[in-house]
């Protein structure tokens, strides 16, 4: 039941990640499906990611519920640790983080600090993924 919930709880923002992950697949993008996740890269939203987005500028993925979506298929596996800990976080905090994660942008600003690198779900996330590089290293 955990399970399902994990999924239905971010369902609203997973359905906008099909969408766009729709939109790439008809603009000459390709999928995959990699761990109950949908991975995007390439199509016309890799341009817009490359373009830039508010606050941080151009970025190689984005992630919307259980959708990621990339500039490249070499993006998608540089940043599958730190989009991984956006999926759970879009599974703890659900469509709420559509909300949450630019509020944090907000408030990282407001205290003096960069929107993108000090929001509080991104450092999150980059510390997932500097987890996961350690625990590649460690096998090593």
């Amino acid at each position: 039941m955990l399970h399902l919930l994990r999924y239905l709880w971010p369902l609203p923002a997973t359905v906008l990640g099909l969408l766009f992950a729709l939109l790439a697949r008809a603009t000459g993008g390709d999928w995959q499906r990699v761990g109950g996740v949908l991975e995007t890269a390439g199509g016309w939203p890799a341009r817009v990611l490359r373009r830039g987005l508010p606050f941080s500028g151009a970025v190689a993925a984005i992630t919307f519920g259980h959708v990621v979506l990339a500039v490249s298929a070499a993006a998608l596996t540089a940043t599958r640790a730190h989009e991984r800990a956006h999926v759970r976080q879009f599974e703890r905090w659900g469509t709420l983080m559509l909300v949450l994660y630019p509020c944090a942008s907000v408030l990282a600003w407001a205290k003096g600090g960069h929107p993108y690198r000090d929001n509080l779900f991104e450092r999150e996330a980059r510390a997932a993924e500097h987890i996961a590089a350690h625990r590649v290293t460690e096998v090593c």
